[in-house]
């Protein structure tokens, strides 16, 4: 089971905090393979800590369905199923629709500037290749779009599609410029939409920034 050793750790994090971070996400970016078997002795020797966090982050990651352990045998990755794209985003894009509809409601100037500047952050993170990166500042984009409809259901169903739709996301931003550029134009038309309170266009531009990638993703799997 082949781990990088020259990764970087975060800072003031427990070791079970570090232990599931650190495998979710290389479940996330292929570095754990789908079926692969975890072996406990070798992530704590790589992530420098006792085995105990590291069973506990499998029974966290089991929670989020990324893995499958059978108690006395072998905690293995999950699969991911193709097909599984089209039930996920469609419903992802539902929720974030919803959220952008309401958010075009109360949104104010100074968020407007927020979502350019994350948006930035995502282009930027293409441009550089960093597909990691710019998954993440994407997410950091529909978080707070999320967070500013105040919506705690929206909030919650949102959360947990999203690690799953992560590990085909992360696909989709490791193809060329070109095929992810469109991702952040979407972006721009959301924020232009929101700026207007404009609940009807956002909602709609939202739901085509999940849906595009979608039929694209499905594709190239």
């Amino acid at each position: 089971m082949p781990v990088p050793k020259n990764f970087v750790s975060p800072a003031r994090m427990s070791a079970k905090e570090r232990a599931f971070s650190q495998i979710q996400r290389w479940i996330i970016d292929g570095t754990l393979q789908p079926g692969e078997k975890l072996i406990d002795s070798e992530l704590a020797e790589s992530l420098s800590v006792s085995r105990t966090p590291i069973r506990e982050a499998f029974q966290l990651l089991e929670v989020q369905g990324l893995v499958s352990t059978h108690p006395g045998k072998e905690t293995k990755v999950k699969g991911i199923e193709k097909d599984d794209i089209f039930k996920m985003y469609p419903t992802m894009a539902a929720l974030q629709a919803l959220a952008a509809e309401s958010t075009a409601k109360v949104i104010i100037p100074e968020q407007i500037e927020q979502l350019r500047a994350l948006n930035l952050a995502f282009a930027n993170a293409i441009n550089s290749g960093q597909a990691y990166q710019a998954m993440e500042a994407d997410e950091q984009f529909h978080n707070l779009i999320v967070e500013l409809s105040d919506n705690p259901y929206v909030a919650s169903f949102s959360a947990s599609l999203q690690i799953h739709i992560r590990r085909f996301k992360y696909v989709f931003l490791e193809q060329p410029i070109t095929e992810t550029q469109a991702s952040v134009s979407e972006h721009e038309l959301i924020i232009a939409a929101l700026e207007k309170n404009d609940a009807e266009s956002a909602q709609a531009m939202m739901k085509q920034n999940f849906i595009r990638p979608m039929q694209e993703l499905h594709g190239l799997l």
